[in-house]
């Protein structure tokens, strides 16, 4: 199976000083990724996050299509809860505009930041729960396919600019709630592997599949899967660098402790004082991760795709050091040449 592989950047800050900002190097290996036959080129939103440096994907993106010439550049994504639907249609509609058919809208309904952050992007209101996602993205794609019902109050409103063509909408999501919703509002699917280690079971896809025949939509459905991977020139030494990023993940998701990513080394040294519990929260972490050789990559990569019925994947590569990550997606790129 012929792949096509994107990039999701979520503009991580390396361990590991460089002299570029972290939102720089997203635009040099955004460049690189260009040169190497990648298909897209997506940019996250975090906030408040002393690990993760984007918080404002449509600028990023601006940027990015500016010095790229192929890729398509995008959101993956932009926090829906927290923005008016029609201000983002109205961002994501003069993108299009000035990158003629390369441009993607990528939403999801994760804060992307803690409370604090949450509650001062909605200030003076109150944060958008939850609740309103479903009602938020189909406004939102219906104010960019024109087609809000003649009896909605918004009916009149112009999307600004009223004749760009639209971009692709893609949800991103890790579970069958935003499979469901993706399928029956109509846009393009996105299922999140890379967040931990717990199995995404391919009934995800069937029930996106199912929610966009029952809506009836006329094109066909279209997925693709997010995967944690990192390619080195031997397999242990890209289980090495994976490390970095498992030990953070452990510190995370099972304490809420978001620290510096550590050296490969000290991630390795550190694991070994965690708890039994913890050690086998690593290992299944590291396990999730496409790690190894070109040839060790493809094989895993190939066997997912067929899993979940896609031909698309997209890559999510966190490193100490930011030489490593740029090395991983220059080997990877082998497998769309």
């Amino acid at each position: 199976m012929s792949l096509k592989l994107t990039v999701v950047d979520q503009s991580p800050v390396p361990g590991k000083a460089h002299p570029l900002s972290p939102v720089a190097l997203s635009a040099e290996l955004a460049k690189a990724c260009d040169t190497w036959g990648y298909s897209r080129y997506w940019v996250a939103e975090h906030h408040n996050s002393g690990n993760f440096a984007g918080p404002a994907p449509e600028i990023l993106i601006s940027h990015i299509a500016s010095i790229t010439e192929r890729i398509r550049v995008g959101s993956g994504g932009v926090m829906l809860p927290h923005y008016s639907p029609y201000k983002v249609a109205e961002q994501f509609r003069l993108l299009e505009t000035l990158f003629p058919n390369r441009i993607d809208l990528g939403i999801g309904r994760a804060p992307g930041g803690d409370g604090l952050a949450s509650h001062a992007l909605a200030f003076p209101d109150s944060p958008s729960h939850e609740d309103n996602y479903a009602q938020q993205a189909m406004l939102l794609k219906a104010f960019l396919d024109k087609s809000v019902p003649s009896e909605h109050p918004y009916h009149d409103l112009r999307v600004m600019p009223d004749d760009a063509p639209t971009p692709e909408m893609w949800m991103l999501g890790s579970s069958g709630g935003s499979a469901s919703l993706a399928g029956h509002v109509g846009m393009n699917m996105a299922l999140a592997l890379f967040i931990g280690p717990e199995d995404r079971p391919v009934s995800i896809v069937d029930e996106y599949e199912a929610a966009w025949r029952e809506a009836g939509h006329p094109e066909d459905p279209q997925s693709m899967i997010a995967i944690s991977a990192v390619c080195a020139e031997t397999e242990e030494q890209a289980a090495l660098i994976a490390a970095s990023q498992a030990y953070w993940k452990v510190m995370a998701f099972r304490h809420g402790i978001r620290e510096p990513l550590n050296s490969p080394e000290d991630a390795l040294n550190l694991k070994a004082k965690l708890s039994v519990s913890d050690q086998a929260y690593f290992d299944e972490t590291l396990a999730s991760v496409v790690h190894g050789t070109v040839d060790q990559c493809h094989e895993r990569l190939q066997a997912l795709a067929a899993r979940y019925r896609t031909d698309e994947l997209a890559l999510v590569t966190v490193t100490y050091d930011y030489e490593d990550r740029l090395d991983s997606y220059r080997r990877l790129a082998q497998l769309v040449t």
